[in-house]
């Protein structure tokens, strides 16, 4: 078997290193050649913990090479990016950039996968394009009903956490919906490969809903229990404390507030239910606005507790401690830290200070020459407040000596607790 992985990305890569450590021979396709070169000289692009050592391993191997361009394999998986634009619609650019280049190489008895989060429907949609532009094939729904030599496509989302993605890439429950029952038999046997959690058939159109289910389920609880950090910090009580007692109740489990949602998943995902329907998703459209909102809460927190020090920004260095979207990870991927960190950045401060362990450099945009990046010593010694929006390990540990005589604003619940 011959496995090609296009998109060498956060899902594609692990998606690549794990097949090839498995014995598979993957060929990685990506079109950034600056990601080809490095991942072919056995280096991640990106951090995640393990990845490099396995990287490096099956690279040498010869198990895994990569490449710009498409070739001949047995499955095509695709896990390229599939981001909202301005106007909260999918952008699917990526996604039919890879169809076209599959036209000219596919052939009888493929198996196509889809594991990037899509709007329901877009396998259907691949699978048809397909069939036009390739009528000498025999695609599922086509006039021919037989399965010998049919080039099968499925669905089967990514549902892994960044920090653990190798972990839960074998470990974690999959959902394969084929676009026809022959096409869902053939992804899970794909599956059950290097999964060891179980593959759950279904349709495509089911499995597409679940993967956005799951992140605008996730993104509602969320947007919920900010709006109780929202009503707690207006009416002077500690949310923290609040949500740990609520909490108590059996059937009650409230989630924590912070600065906003971010990543690949939660911040997108629920847009893209809200794009097939609009007029029947006003809650999941309600939660979004709610957690797009909270880098601004978070600002508004800030300048309370500047005038509550009866200081002026001028007169104040702050540190903002975490970038990522996520503590323990270098992601920044719609990063609701980020926001907040630019957003602070126009408020003319004697000094702006970022502090992220797992940055070594800021990212194009408004910090540039307006921030500058220093360690965690540097910042508890030089800043009069200081702005916690990641809980990552290294934030969690500190001494509550550190914060005498200092302005806090605890997004995360850390240091208050």
């Amino acid at each position: 078997m011959r496995v090609s992985v296009l998109g060498l990305g956060y899902i594609g890569l692990p998606t690549a290193v794990m097949l090839a450590a498995k014995g598979i021979d993957v060929l990685g396709v990506d079109i950034d050649p600056g990601v080809v070169k490095k991942v072919n000289q056995g280096e991640s692009h990106f951090y995640e913990p393990n990845l490099s050592d396995m990287l490096a391993t099956v690279s040498s191997s010869g198990r895994l090479t990569c490449t710009t361009e498409a070739s001949e394999a047995d499955v095509f998986l695709i896990a390229v990016p599939t981001p909202i634009g301005a106007d909260h619609k999918a952008d699917l650019s990526a996604l039919n950039s890879v169809v076209d280049t599959l036209i000219s190489v596919i052939h009888p008895g493929n198996l196509i996968i889809l594991e990037s989060t899509s709007p329901v429907g877009t396998t259907e949609d691949i699978a048809n394009k397909l069939k036009s532009l390739r009528p000498d094939l025999i695609f599922p729904g086509s006039w021919s009903q037989k399965t010998e030599g049919q080039v099968s496509v499925a669905y089967c989302p990514e549902r892994v956490l960044p920090g653990q993605i190798l972990k839960e890439l074998e470990g974690n429950d999959r959902i394969v919906g084929g676009l026809s029952a022959n096409c869902g038999i053939r992804a899970q046997e794909f599956y059950s490969k290097f999964v060891d959690g179980q593959c759950f058939l279904t349709n495509a159109r089911t499995a597409e809903m679940c993967k956005l289910s799951e992140n605008a389920y996730r993104d509602v609880n969320i947007a919920f229990a900010n709006e109780l950090g929202a009503i707690a910090e207006e009416l002077g009580i500690n949310v923290w404390e609040m949500i740990t007692l609520a909490n108590r109740h059996p059937r009650v489990n409230i989630l924590q507030p912070g600065p906003g949602v971010g990543g690949h998943c939660i911040a997108v995902d629920p847009w893209f239910l809200a794009q097939a329907l609009p007029d029947e998703t006003p809650l999941i459209q309600a939660a979004r606005a709610v957690n797009d909102l909270r880098p601004k809460k978070v600002v508004v927190q800030v300048e309370k507790k500047i005038q509550e020090g009866e200081r002026t920004p001028s007169d104040l260095s702050v540190a903002c401690f975490g970038l990522t979207f996520k503590p323990n990870v270098d992601d920044l991927r719609e990063s609701p830290a980020l926001v907040v960190a630019e957003m602070l950045a126009v408020k003319g401060f004697k000094k702006l200070l970022i502090v992220d362990p797992y940055i070594d450099q800021l990212p194009d945009g408004p910090l540039v020459g307006q921030a500058s990046l220093v360690s965690q010593d540097y910042a508890l010694s030089h800043a009069d407040l200081y702005v916690l929006l990641v809980d990552h390990t290294e934030f969690c540990s500190l001494e509550p000596g550190v914060f005498s005589n200092k302005l806090i604003v605890d997004t995360r619940g850390i240091w208050y607790r």
